[in-house]
């Protein structure tokens, strides 16, 4: 096949899934202000899009990672070829789609790993791989991070509780969380848009290197971060129109305090490893983040099924997406013909999940209670469970102190006044009768 339409063909890909990221992920930065009701979802969506785009430009260590470390390449490592990188994407892009079918709670960023390592390790061997990075860049930092994100909500959410304990009761006592959460939720908006638009920008910069059109080890040109910021800011304006039909049933019982620290736990951990550049996924760190902040309150309680379901989602993806980036590759082994069929088999099978998605939401709203459509973070919302707990009240005084108050003096004559005027009437009422 012509290198050069190869080469389009897997940026045109790329790019895509760049635009399917941001249209799944729109809920990590605005799934809470929207359901506690500090952002108007149309205002919440657009800032969001703009900061995806603002944080595209801030850093580049993420995609280096993946052009320059996860896959060798170059004169020192494995030739990889841009027929693998096209069946990597669209192993991960299958794998997210059929996952979103079935309301699996899946990371576009591990699917798009596990497609590239699978369709390297059929293309060019095992030793294609570095595990090295994969394990101290990608694996670690999965299982670290959500964790972490999680235990800084938690705690926060506790403080947030413990400072205004005085607004017990009252109906909307926490409010002014929600003017936190505007520059919260617009911080983690700017943090998903510099750590995940930068690994689209790794798999076309690691194609460029492969068709040898930029050297081994270079960073990702302008043009390469310009088109990855736009598509993910598309993608993000894009998608959010349909979180907002789906959030009310989403997040249960998100309150401004507990939002605000859930937000500012997930920018902290993605900014912090972003400037590291590890590659995190967005969803399972925000995830995390509910999670704890929803334990941070009173009356909270996990539904372990539902914790287990998502874990198992999460663990699933990398490998799962791996074998179809596997099976891929080796349809793409035939030439110009198995790219074709990759392409034409990726674009029916896409198309068809999106006919079934339609054909559910329009016959049953048990699509939606089974996950279909429903957001990751929003679906990890539903792991707390949130007990109703009656505020507690100041202690009633005892009763020596109650005795001890000074009794209230009555004022002079009014008693007798209304005796006598009283005697007065009823002598008249007598005499009279």
């Amino acid at each position: 096949m012509d290198l050069t339409l190869i080469v389009v063909l897997v940026i045109a890909l790329a790019l895509f899934f760049d635009f399917t990221n941001g249209f799944h992920d729109t809920a990590n930065a605005m799934a809470t202000p929207i359901a506690t009701g500090a952002m108007k979802p149309k205002v919440a969506v657009t800032l969001a899009a703009i900061l995806n785009l603002v944080g595209a430009f801030l850093s580049t260590e993420v995609a280096k990672t993946i052009s320059g470390g996860l896959i060798k390449e170059g004169a020192h490592g494995i030739q990889i070829t841009p027929e693998m990188i096209f069946a990597g994407l669209v192993g991960a892009i299958i794998w997210n789609m059929v996952t979103w079918l079935f309301g699996l709670p899946s990371s576009s960023s591990h699917a798009l790993f596990g497609g590239l390592i699978g369709a390297a390790i059929v293309g060019a061997g095992f030793q294609s791989v570095d595990y090295l990075v994969l394990l101290d860049k990608v694996i670690f930092p999965a299982l670290l991070a959500p964790v972490i994100a999680g235990g800084v909500a938690f705690t926060a959410t506790k403080i947030a509780y413990a400072i205004t304990r005085r607004y017990d009761g009252l109906p909307d006592g926490r409010a002014g969380f929600r003017y936190g959460q505007i520059f919260s939720s617009s911080l983690v908006a700017l943090a998903h848009g510099t750590n995940d638009a930068q690994k689209t920008m790794g798999v076309i910069t690691l194609t460029l290197i492969a068709a040898n059109l930029q050297p081994a080890g270079s960073d990702p040109t302008f043009w390469v971060i310009a088109a990855c910021a736009l598509a993910i800011a598309a993608g993000t304006y894009t998608g959010g129109w349909r979180i907002i039909h789906t959030l009310g049933k989403g997040l249960t019982e998100v309150k401004p305090a507990q939002g605000f620290a859930a937000e500012t736990s997930t920018a902290a951990a993605i900014l912090a490893s972003s400037h590291l550049g590890f590659a995190l996924s967005t969803t399972q760190v925000a995830s995390g983040s509910v999670i704890g902040s929803g334990l941070g309150r009173r009356g909270s309680s996990v539904r372990w099924k539902t914790a287990r379901r998502i874990a198992l989602g999460w663990l699933m993806t990398l490998p799962a997406a791996a074998i179809v980036g596997a099976i891929a590759a080796w349809v793409a082994h035939l030439g110009a013909v198995g790219v074709g069929v990759d392409l034409v088999l990726a674009i029916g099978l896409i198309a068809a999940i999106f006919l079934v998605a339609a054909r559910q939401r329009a016959r049953s709203k048990k699509a939606q209670a089974a996950g279909t459509g429903v957001s990751d973070v929003a679906r990890s919302g539903r792991v707390v469970k949130i007990r109703k707990v009656k505020p507690k009240r100041p202690p009633r005084p005892k009763k020596s102190e109650v005795s001890a108050k000074p009794k209230k003096k009555k004022k002079k004559g009014s008693g007798t006044k209304k005796s006598s005027g009283s005697k007065k009437n009823s002598g008249k009422k007598g005499g009279a009768a």
